[in-house]
């Protein structure tokens, strides 16, 4: 049976079928380093970064990066929001701090009209602006500064320099016109170089010192012509512009490092001013002086005059309060500028309010000094 099985002839189609079916054995050379463990597929990288390829991913990742450094290490951002934020916020502490400088001259002037008594009136001045700050940190709408011994060591020469500027022009205003105080304090700046050129050896341009010329000229040109000119008036204006610069130079150098915001450093000002004016304040005048000349300044403008006491009290806290917090915000060429133009505001209301007489020569005076305030204060920076 077996042989005549193998003994069929195949027909042509199954021989075909039976080649297709048959398979031989391929032998592979051995792979080199066989017996080496291959690395693991997290080992070694899935892609090959074509450079096309990393142009584009880094195209698109900038696209959706925050913008780059500058070159001076500041990272661009949109300002224009903020920024106008800023300036609405100076212009509002300028605005009022005008505005409060203005009501208390009124208010300053017409009750030392009533009641001469320039060292009461300062020393009222401190007392309110105190016991406002002291309310305010008692109450927790400020918040009470951090000082220490050196701080009010540091504080002390300031004040003093503080409690002799603010009695001067306060002795100024009780003899001249307010525009007249101010036109002859429009001169500091001329104190404040000849200060810093003599005592602290400093040297300026001489830009600056051409913009003395103007102030000095107009000040001087102001004084020859004032109708109600009064030497105690101007001595006091005088020594406030001196008192005020040396103010200035102690708090720069004093105060370096204390971080004291503004209001709060003001606040400690006032305090600290109050206490060294006190004893000088009853040397020099008295409460028995102050009695009489109370009643008879109640008696000449009534009860409104009790108003006017507070009112040029508070407002002169106020004021001081509102240009301090404006320099903590501001530049000192911008509180310069700001500062002259307050001057001017004040003049001029003044004139108007109190029918002071002006005459042209005495105008032009006060214009040319006001402007070599501007000058100097472009020139110093």
């Amino acid at each position: 049976m077996l042989a005549a099985a193998t003994s069929v002839k195949l027909s042509p189609a199954s021989a075909a079928a039976t080649t297709k079916l048959t398979f031989k054995p391929i032998h592979l050379p051995p792979l080199p380093n066989a017996g080496r463990r291959l690395p693991s597929l997290s080992a070694r990288p899935l892609y090959r970064q074509e450079p096309f390829l990393a142009a584009s991913r880094d195209d698109r990742a900038a696209s959706l990066a925050p913008p780059a450094a500058t070159a001076d290490g500041a990272r661009p951002v949109d300002t224009a929001s903020p920024e106008t934020a800023r300036s609405a916020k100076i212009g509002v502490y300028f605005a009022t701090w005008w505005a409060l400088n203005v009501i208390f001259n009124i208010y300053n002037k017409k009750v030392l009209n009533a009641f001469p008594y320039p060292w009461l009136t300062s020393t009222l001045s401190l007392a309110a602006g105190s016991a406002i700050m002291l309310a305010s940190w008692a109450t927790k709408i400020a918040e009470a500064p951090q000082t220490d011994l050196d701080f009010w060591k540091a504080l002390s020469p300031v004040a003093i320099a503080h409690t002799i500027g603010h009695v001067a022009a306060t002795v100024s205003m009780a003899k001249v016109a307010v525009s007249f105080t101010h036109i002859i304090k429009s001169g500091e700046p001329a104190f404040s170089v000849l200060v810093s050129r003599f005592f602290l050896g400093e040297h300026f341009p001489a830009p600056v010192y051409f913009s003395l010329l103007p102030i000095i000229g107009g000040c001087a040109l102001a004084a020859v012509t004032e109708l109600n000119f009064n030497m105690t008036g101007f001595m006091g204006a005088m020594i406030s512009n001196l008192a005020f610069v040396f103010r200035n130079i102690f708090s720069k150098k004093g105060m370096k490092g204390k971080s004291v915001s503004g209001m709060n450093y003001y606040a400690c000002l006032s305090m600290l001013s109050l206490v060294i004016l006190l004893p000088f304040a009853f040397a020099m005048e008295g409460p028995k002086v102050w009695a009489a000349g109370w009643q008879n300044a109640v008696a000449d403008i009534g009860p409104n005059f009790v108003w006017w006491v507070a009112a040029q009290s508070v407002f002169y806290h106020l004021y001081n309060q509102v240009s301090y917090m404006s320099l903590d915000e501001i530049s000192p060429l911008t509180f310069s500028v700001g500062n002259t133009m307050k001057r001017i505001s004040v003049i001029v209301a003044s004139i108007i309010i109190f029918h002071t007489p002006v005459q042209p020569i005495n105008a032009l005076g006060a214009a040319i000094a006001i402007l070599g305030t501007f000058i100097y204060s472009q020139a110093k920076q």
